[in-house]
């Protein structure tokens, strides 16, 4: 029991002291991945969250999906999906919660983070308070949990903002922005005047569901009449919600940090409204049983302070995929700019522009150029208002956590501070750090002396020498739009192409072979030749010969121009690394086949030939002339692990029924740790929260495999993969000439795949 008698005395709240190596506030998507890089890289974490969950905008509080360069699948970013924890996650989620239910994500972000021994979590703890050793290096931040009535002071050497408002970078003094840069600052053609407005607004969202019997709703008082105030109001419907209905967007001609309560109440109304529109408007007679099952409490913020680091990324840097020496991370999502007015603008709701492939993100955007010892993560970073508009979506800004992660790790190790990084030997050492956790930076190379496959002689039982794909079991389908199968060719004449037709009569079919003006693009910017052939009704066998030489191996796209009266086959088999895309529509990123740029935008004119979801997306029938060696083991060491200039993956032949690769060395090796990568469709958006999916695993991925030494001793096995990364630490070395591992195709129509297999000794 506890009595106390009353007295003037002052009374002081509860004060914990924490000290840890890396000190984080946020723990949305980036600090949630910035977090558990750094602690299994063996940084003591302490994590700080605001909230009462993990995930930010990608929580059951917003709910908003997580999305980066793969934009719903949607543009020419090619097997771009982000890599490492973000990755990781992803792929849980999908195995977890093929439904996208967001209470489910939160399950697995705590499970993720409570499994990793070297973080402390606080929830519910908001920063108010920094202080500092001197003008230019924070000491301690201080925080106040609400639901313990606990003052928190953590000290740290190294801290890392990724709070979304950046609350530690605003009170320790680290320069920052609100609003947009003029087009002369960084010669940003999209630089938006006055009347389009300087800040991007927060969104509310709302779930329904079916009751099965009619449901009445009587709205509160201060629900809006969205058909009087709303410009757009007839874009509302019955059978949307959640984050389908982003563009409900308020708060941008405010001050997007402390207004935001204000804006929320906004929101509330026009949600309140929408739905009172909905119910009782009579234009919806299949709402008569739905019900209002979830109203966002707290908003999805897009924008607010922008922090200056050494380099501000810009418009010129994403349009023109400018090569930065110490790029650690990438980006491609469109330019997607929205009217400061929201929901109330007559204008469209965002004005989205892509560049032809990713664009590198520069380490030296992810610190503070003022505060010695800050690191800025996520939506925070170094860029323009224009650039913000491709880097603020959740994966990209996961990414970059994970760069931020391994650069406090460096720092750590070597008592530096974050912009000490940027010379030469530790950028390198930053670099390959981050490619060896599964973090692809674009146009660089794994080269590691430690990995002891590096030096071994390799064998495969078999390596699928690709002369077409399967046609045992065909479908037929319509060319109602421009088809194309997107293949690796190596240098040398192109091989001759064929495959089946059908004509409901006679007719003409245009076939073109395009490829990309950049190599590790897949924008089909560049005609290589084109072919009219005259088809006769019926079924037929069409032969194609470009007669085009290949200067370098690369990916082309065998391209069949829309003809209704013309049907081409399909094949049932996948394979890594080939994919079928199609010159369709997805307004959902602002493709109508093609991007028509303005004048004096900044931006380019393409076309879009993108993937179908699965269930569909088969591969067209096409067999080709003679063999390509594409897919064979060597490709395990390469250093790339995903399809990029060519498919990077050893595939195994399709009839190999025990597919299998050996490693051979010269003398006795000592292993303790195996690291495999495998192909978990990195074409794949898997956005987390409300789309579904059709399978919990990839259909490419290995599930089953063992590890053998060299007596065929088992050293290993796992029968349920179903992640990219398998990291095997062996609790007892062992010291061998011989290494073997065992797979199993993933299905009858996928052969086996790997993309890398490293060896690491003790």
């Amino acid at each position: 029991m506890i009595i106390t008698s009353e007295g003037n005395e002052k009374r002081n709240l509860k004060r914990e002291t924490l000290s840890s190596d890396l000190c984080i506030t946020g723990g949305g998507m980036s600090g949630v991945c910035t977090a558990i890089t750094a602690a299994r890289q063996g940084l003591k974490v302490v994590l700080i969250q605001d909230r009462p969950i993990l995930g930010g905008n990608a929580s059951s509080e917003i709910r908003l999906w997580i999305l980066g360069a793969t934009s719903h699948m949607g543009n020419n970013n090619r097997w771009s999906r982000e890599g490492g924890v973000i990755d990781e996650i992803l792929v849980e989620n999908i195995y977890r919660n093929p439904e996208g239910n967001p209470v489910i994500l939160d399950m697995i972000l705590l499970d993720k983070v409570s499994q990793e021994e070297n973080i402390t979590l606080l929830l519910n703890t908001s920063i108010y308070e920094v202080d500092k050793i001197d003008r230019d290096t924070i000491k301690s931040i201080s925080g106040f949990c609400s639901q313990n009535s606990t003052r928190y002071v953590i000290s740290a050497p190294l801290f890392c903002d990724a709070s979304g408002d950046g609350i530690v970078g605003f009170l320790s003094g680290a320069a920052f922005r609100m609003g947009a840069e003029s087009k002369e600052e960084f010669g940003e053609m999209m630089a938006p005047d006055e009347s389009y407005g300087d800040l991007l607004g927060h969104s509310l969202y709302f779930y329904s569901k079916d009751s099965g019997q009619p449901v009445k709703f009587t709205p509160p008082v201060f629900a809006m009449d969205v058909t009087k105030e709303i410009p757009r109001f007839r874009n509302f419907n019955s059978m949307e919600h959640g984050c389908k209905l982003w563009w409900v967007e308020y708060g941008g001609r405010l001050d997007t940090v402390h207004d935001t309560e204000k804006i929320k109440w906004e929101l509330w109304k026009v949600i309140y409204g929408v739905w009172d529109y909905i119910k009782n408007s009579g234009k919806f007679p299949e709402a008569e049983t739905l019900t209002l099952e979830w109203v966002g409490m707290i908003p999805g913020k897009r924008e607010s302070r922008r922090f200056e680091g050494d380099y501000m990324l810009s418009q010129t840097d994403i349009i023109e995929q400018r090569i930065q020496e110490d790029a650690i991370a990438y980006g491609g999502w469109s330019i997607d700019l929205h009217p400061a007015d929201g929901v109330f603008s007559q204008r469209d709701p965002c004005n989205q522009w892509h560049s032809k492939g990713v664009f590198q993100i520069p380490y030296r955007c992810l610190y503070s150029k003022n505060i010695r010892n800050l690191f800025l993560a996520g939506r925070i970073a170094s860029v323009s208002h224009v650039a913000f508009g491709a880097t603020r979506v959740m994966a990209t800004s996961a990414y970059t956590g994970q760069a931020v992660a391994m650069a406090a790790r460096l720092c750590a190790n070597y008592n530096l501070i974050p912009r000490d990084l940027c010379r030469r030997d530790l950028m390198t050492e930053l670099q390959t750090a981050l490619l060896k956790t599964g973090q692809f930076i674009p146009g660089l190379k794994l080269k590691d002396s430690n990995d002891l496959v590096q030096y071994a002689l390799l064998n495969a039982s078999s390596s699928l020498k690709f002369k077409g794909l399967d046609r045992s079991r065909l479908k037929w389908r319509r060319l109602e739009i421009s088809a194309a199968q997107l293949l690796p060719f190596r240098a040398g004449p192109a091989p001759r192409i064929s495959i089946p037709v059908r004509a409901g009569k006679e007719t003409v079919l245009t076939v073109r072979l395009l490829t990309s003006e950049r190599p590790d693009n897949f924008t089909p910017d560049v005609l290589l030749a084109e072919k009219t052939f005259g088809i006769k009704g019926g079924q037929q066998e069409l032969e194609i010969d470009f007669n085009v030489m290949m200067d370098d191996t690369r990916y082309v796209f065998i391209a069949f121009m829309r003809n209704i009266d013309i049907e081409l086959a399909y094949s049932s088999q996948r394979i890594s690394g080939i994919l079928s895309v199609f010159n369709g529509i997805n307004k959902k990123v602002s493709n109508y086949g093609v991007q028509n740029a303005p004048d004096n935008s900044g931006v380019e004119s393409f076309e879009f030939w993108c993937p179908e979801r699965r269930p569909g997306g088969e591969n067209l029938a096409i067999e080709l002339s003679r063999e390509t060696d594409l897919f064979d083991v060597e490709n395990i060491r390469n250093g790339v692990d995903r399809p990029l200039v060519q498919t990077n993956a050893w595939v195994s032949a399709p009839t190999d029924p025990h597919p299998e690769i050996t490693f051979k060395w010269d003398s006795p090796q000592r292993i303790k740790r195996i690291e495999l990568s495998f192909d978990t469709d990195f074409d794949h958006a898997m956005e987390s929260v409300l789309m579904t999916h059709p399978e919990t695993t990839m259909p490419f991925c290995i599930r089953k495999y063992r590890v053998l030494g060299a007596n065929n001793e088992l050293i290993y096995e796992k029968e349920d993969n179903y992640q990219t990364r398998n990291i095997i630490e062996l609790a007892n070395p062992v010291s061998t000439k011989y290494l073997k591992v065992c797979f199993s195709h993933p299905s009858s129509d996928v052969p086996a795949s790997l993309f890398s297999v490293r060896c690491y000794g003790d």
